[in-house]
């Protein structure tokens, strides 16, 4: 799908831009034409590429606070300026809440949400100096919005992003917009981690009223709009991109006569 967004001349960060959501968040910026430059702990097999063009790859810990320091530092030497930025890095594995260790829970919130604070903060600090100022797109889950069996620690920091997006769109207004993309379950090469095989992928995809999973590049579709001159009045907002959302369970239990009760 052609876009019709240029970010030709812009500048966007991507934490955990090499793989998964990142990546497809990254190939959709590049296809807008801006500047890509992605981070992550480890680069990935095969570099982000769109129309010859490859994003730049930046080894960071975004939890570490001197790394972050470095990263935003080396963007500014490369390229003068930072425009935009997609907090997607994140992610938890299952871990039933009685059973994982503080260790454990104090990890996944710090990855989650206490580093993209870091990360939002030092590039905040750079655009505010910019006289266009620039953006900043959280990259939340579905999982702080309904329960989150398994994942209760990441539920929670992901909620607290959405908290977190609305106060830095007051704070960090007018020169900075903040949003935040709440994201329900994306087909990913992790999806047969968490579903299965195929079949599973499949049949989570039937539960969701579009019919499917979301692809990478649905999540950075919607990433680039929030950053483009499009979303110029829009901040502080959470753009639900999740396929109409989960049908309700009383649906499937229910032996109603659906035909009658609309009559």
């Amino acid at each position: 799908m052609a876009l019709e967004i240029d970010l030709a001349g812009r500048v966007v960060l991507v934490t955990g831009g090499v793989r998964g959501v990142g990546a497809g968040v990254s190939k959709t910026f590049l296809d807008a034409g801006a500047t890509v430059v992605a981070c992550a702990r480890r680069p990935a097999g095969d570099p982000v590429t769109s129309n010859g063009r490859t994003i730049e790859y930046l080894p960071c810990d975004v939890r570490d606070a001197d790394a972050v320091r470095t990263l935003i530092d080396t963007v500014l030497a490369r390229h003068g300026r930072l425009d935009h930025l997609v907090n997607n890095a994140g992610g938890a594995p299952f871990a039933l809440a009685a059973e994982a260790s503080k260790n454990f829970h104090a990890k996944i919130v710090e990855l989650n949400l206490l580093a993209p604070l870091l990360v939002s903060q030092a590039a905040n600090a750079v655009m505010q100096e910019q006289s266009d100022g620039g953006s900043i797109v959280m990259v939340s889950s579905v999982s702080g919005h309904r329960p989150s069996p398994g994942t209760a620690a990441y539920g929670a920091a992901k909620a607290g992003i959405d908290s977190l997006t609305s106060s830095l769109a007051v704070e960090w207004a007018p020169k900075v917009r903040v949003n935040s993309l709440v994201v329900g379950p994306v087909d990913t090469e992790l999806s047969r981690l968490h579903y299965g095989d195929q079949d599973g992928v499949d049949a989570v995809g039937r539960t969701i009223p579009l019919g499917r999973m979301a692809r990478p590049d649905d999540i950075g579709r919607c990433a680039t709009f929030l950053a483009s001159p499009l979303a110029a009045y829009v901040s502080g907002a959470t753009l639900l991109v999740h396929g109409g959302g989960e049908r309700p369970a009383f649906l499937a239990a229910s032996n109603a006569d659906r035909a009658k009760s609309t009559n």
